[in-house]
């Protein structure tokens, strides 16, 4: 095997997935047993007015995303997944988390917006 690009940017992708992995575990734990709603539909750093309704679906997607990258670390550690399939799951995976936890941010936010326009 030659070191070049390609090896290092499998490595760091693999490498990364332990603390984006413990991350999104970390969000579960604080939102499902602390009650800490502060970090549920972020919009500009900025939680939503009733965070509470919206942090069922954040403990979802979490906690689907981070359940799918432990089965990719097992998976590569234990030599069940090829490489095209490793890293398309696993680059899917934290994209599409990127993108729900967009989209329930704006939509938790535009609830918001629409209601403190309708009281003017």
């Amino acid at each position: 095997m030659v070191f070049d690009i390609s090896v290092a940017l499998t490595w760091i992708l693999f490498l990364a997935l332990f603390p984006i992995t413990y991350y999104w575990l970390r969000r579960v734990w604080r939102i499902v047993v602390k009650r800490d709603f502060s970090e549920v539909a972020l919009k500009r750093g900025e939680p939503p007015p009733n965070p509470e309704k919206y942090a069922p679906w954040a403990v979802a997607f979490n906690l689907v995303a981070a359940t799918i990258l432990i089965f990719v670390i097992f998976g590569v550690v234990s030599g069940l997944l090829d490489y095209g399939s490793w890293t398309a799951i696993a680059g899917s995976t934290i994209w599409m988390k990127l993108i729900f936890d967009f989209i329930l941010s704006r939509q938790a936010h535009l609830v918001a917006t629409r209601r403190k326009n309708d009281a003017k």
